[in-house]
């Protein structure tokens, strides 16, 4: 029982590493790449200025998904939606009030993308416990 909860910890760890790793090198290439290469076409430019924020939530997001798709916990469903709200609130917060630089000024559209990347992990998890339902697994839907 110790030596199993001691592996759901380090399962978590080594996933969240992995989707911090990962929101990283996405913003990277975004900012680097990506965002040069479309900053002439309205429609792209606006899409890669807003990409961050919806990277942001949802992985973010996704790090609670993660906890509570391994751990299982009675209440899960509401830690998930719960956590992704507080992530979208947060950055709802920082895009109307910056507090780590991370936004220089207010976009509609990162707000927007924030929402949509929180409601995306939310989606996520109930897909992933809808197959572990069909599957016969434990989901965790509570």
């Amino acid at each position: 029982m110790q030596k199993e909860k001691l592996n759901q910890k380090k399962r978590i760890i080594i996933i969240n590493i992995f989707l911090f790793a990962l929101l990283f090198g996405l913003v990277s290439l975004n900012k680097e790449i990506l965002r040069p290469l479309f900053n002439h076409i309205t429609f792209l430019k606006i899409l890669t200025g807003s990409l961050p924020n919806f990277i942001a939530a949802y992985i973010i997001s996704l790090a609670f998904v993660n906890a509570v798709m391994i751990k299982k916990p009675k209440y899960g469903r509401p830690i998930v939606y719960i956590s992704s709200l507080l992530v979208f609130v947060i950055l709802t917060i920082e895009e109307l009030k910056p507090m780590w630089g991370a936004s220089t000024h207010y976009d509609s559209f990162d707000i927007l993308a924030s929402g949509l990347g929180s409601l995306l992990s939310i989606l996520t998890f109930e897909l992933i416990n809808l197959i572990r339902k069909n599957r016969g697994s434990n989901p965790t839907l509570k």
